[in-house]
């Protein structure tokens, strides 16, 4: 990695997420309440979004177009975005904790996990959604993923434990405990194929077949502290951002991981979120209110 081709500046403090939109703009979300969106060549900013109360710790560009947020004051919103203006769509009430992370399944229901111990799933009807059904987790649950047609992989932190649940049966097929120490890290679950999920966690990176549901390899990232970002740049590579501030490359290799190159000191603060831009850039966000295009 070179040097930044941009920094931004424009949040007043810690950025957690990233998302594109549909029209290839990139957005963020911060401890500062505000969601910013970014114009494509020179990465001004084209829209402030202040609708939430609270820390936004998850963005999404859902397929309709629509972007999603989560947030600490316990609600979810969605934004229509068109040009530089924004309305709101519609604003989700139905978690009593803070709202952690959202996700769009294959299936087009929303889905949110909290730290009110629940996963929440949303259908869509006459434009609006509307919940149709909740899984009451034993913990705080800090991340969901698809990763199957008919299954969902969540966190829960009592046992550092990862859960498969069929969605199609609606119950859980199995958990796998103590997956690392701790799992404050599981944030940002990423499939780096069809069969294989990979979890970061401190100073190591767990690989999980989902198929199988076994933990097939833990790799070691030389004492990098927390894994908090990552993002695939292509098929066979992979990047990490920690709270060592520093952004990895691996090189995905089967079921492992080789280290290609590191870049250190790339922020001043941990690395929250690692984003592909899809033009040959990656975007980091950071605890020092910052995002670097790369």
């Amino acid at each position: 990695m070179k040097e930044p081709i941009h920094i931004l500046n424009n949040h007043t403090s810690h950025i957690y997420c990233l998302t594109l939109l549909k029209d290839g703009r990139l957005a963020s979300g911060s401890n500062d309440n505000i969601i910013i969106v970014y114009n494509k060549e020179t990465y001004k900013p084209d829209l402030t979004i202040k609708e939430h109360k609270s820390s936004i710790y998850c963005i999404k560009a859902l397929n309709s177009g629509t972007l999603a947020s989560c947030s600490y004051d316990k609600t979810i919103s969605l934004f229509n975005i068109k040009d530089n203006e924004y309305n709101v769509l519609q604003t989700l009430n139905y978690h009593s904790e803070s709202v952690n992370k959202i996700i769009e399944l294959k299936n087009k229901y929303l889905v949110s996990c909290s730290d009110d111990k629940t996963i929440k799933f949303y259908m869509k009807d006459n434009n609006k959604y509307i919940k149709d059904y909740e899984i009451k987790t034993n913990d705080v649950c800090t991340s969901v993923i698809q990763t199957k047609g008919n299954e969902i992989c969540y966190s829960e932190k009592q046992n550092s434990s990862i859960c498969f649940f069929d969605l199609q049966q609606r119950k859980i097929i199995l958990s796998l405990n103590n997956i690392h120490k701790r799992n404050d890290s599981y944030e940002w679950f990423i499939m780096i194929n069809k069969d294989l999920l990979l979890i970061p966690g401190e100073n190591k990176i767990s690989i999980i077949n989902v198929n199988k549901y076994n933990l097939v390899r833990i790799v070691d990232t030389n004492e990098s502290g927390w894994i908090l970002g990552v993002c695939k740049l292509n098929e066979n590579i992979l990047l990490t951002g920690d709270h060592q501030k520093t952004i990895r490359q691996w090189k995905i290799e089967g079921d492992n991981l080789i280290l290609i190159s590191q870049k250190e000191k790339t922020h001043e603060g941990d690395i929250n979120y690692l984003i592909n831009l899809g033009n040959g850039h990656i975007a980091s966000a950071s605890d020092d209110f910052t995002i670097k295009i790369w």
